[in-house]
């Protein structure tokens, strides 16, 4: 796949077949739509492009709320569609100018002039241009001029895996990690290096590696111990993941630590990807570290337990 930071960087294709979107999560009513552009690629001889905007452009519009977690970094997002097996990425970079392009605008400077639309695919919901004035109606009156057509995924094509990014986040951010891992096709991952903690997992007999995940804006699911799998290099080990402030010792900042099981190793810089496949338990405080340690027994038998049904499935 090849990937375009700019409308400058992209050469005008023969026989483009596109479609655009923020893509966040590249979720199953994502995956349909996509399905469906390299089906009429493949049909036509055609090449599939993908448009989407970064940074996400709620981040751009309203800078002063600051709520919005993405399940996506951009990185980790051109990967998913790369593995979907998109050909063309382009990557426009939003901005407040950005969002004033006019529909018409972008239907001839960006769809048609600059990649060379053949054959546009989009979601029943899909809006674009300035005040998201843009719609499949308009698209499909102006496509005949333009030496284009346009598909429009029907709702219910889209409905019937009743999926959406919001309901993905809201899903992780309660800990629910079964219904987003089903919603995503994929259980939901985080990225981040390996930093210096304090060492007391150690201490406590379950060594973590403390990770600085890649993105502010990166979401975390909600505090808790979950059965993880983490990717280090081209390995995968199982292990039980913590996020939470450590209450046990008055902690007063969020962590995020995993303690990989049958792991020994200084990897301190090293990139991880960690998997969540569920949530063990709630975080809690304890009477003192003794009584932690023996909880961490029981997460950790617990971790197995389900990471070997995992495994079974």
């Amino acid at each position: 796949m090849r990937i375009y930071y700019s409308l400058d960087d992209f050469s005008q294709l023969k026989n483009a077949v596109v479609t655009s979107g923020t893509f966040d999560g590249v979720h199953l009513g994502h995956q349909k739509i996509l399905g469906r552009l390299k089906e009429i690629a493949s049909k036509n001889g055609g090449e599939t492009v993908v448009i989407t905007y970064w940074p996400h452009p709620r981040l751009v519009l309203k800078p002063e709320d600051d709520s919005l977690r993405l399940l996506n970094t951009f990185e980790e997002k051109a990967e998913l569609l790369k593995q979907q097996g998109i050909q063309h990425l382009l990557r426009i970079p939003f901005t407040k100018e950005f969002s004033h392009i006019t529909s018409q605008k972008f239907i001839k400077d960006i769809l048609v002039d600059t990649i060379g639309t053949k054959k546009l695919v989009i979601g029943y919901d899909h809006r674009f241009g300035n005040n998201r004035e843009g719609s499949f109606e308009q698209l499909k009156m102006n496509a005949p001029a333009y030496g284009f057509d346009v598909e429009e995924i029907a709702r219910q094509d889209v409905d019937h895996v009743g999926v959406s990014s919001s309901k993905i986040r809201h899903a992780l951010e309660s800990g629910d990690i079964e219904t987003a891992s089903h919603f995503l096709g994929r259980p939901y991952s985080i990225n981040g290096s390996v930093v210096k903690g304090d060492k007391l997992g150690r201490v406590l007999g379950y060594p973590t590696a403390n990770i600085d995940v890649d993105s502010r804006h990166k979401l975390i699911p909600s505090d808790g111990i979950y059965a993880v799998t983490v990717r280090h290099e081209a390995t995968e080990y199982q292990g039980m993941l913590y996020i939470g402030n450590r209450p046990t010792v008055s902690g007063t900042k969020r962590v995020i630590e995993v303690n990989l099981f049958n792991f020994d190793r200084d990897i301190y810089g090293e990139n991880l990807t960690i998997f969540f496949h569920v949530l063990i338990r709630l975080d809690s405080k304890f009477k003192d570290l003794e009584a932690l340690k023996e909880q961490l027994f029981d997460d950790k038998q617990n971790a197995l337990a389900h990471l070997s049904r995992k495994v079974g499935r």
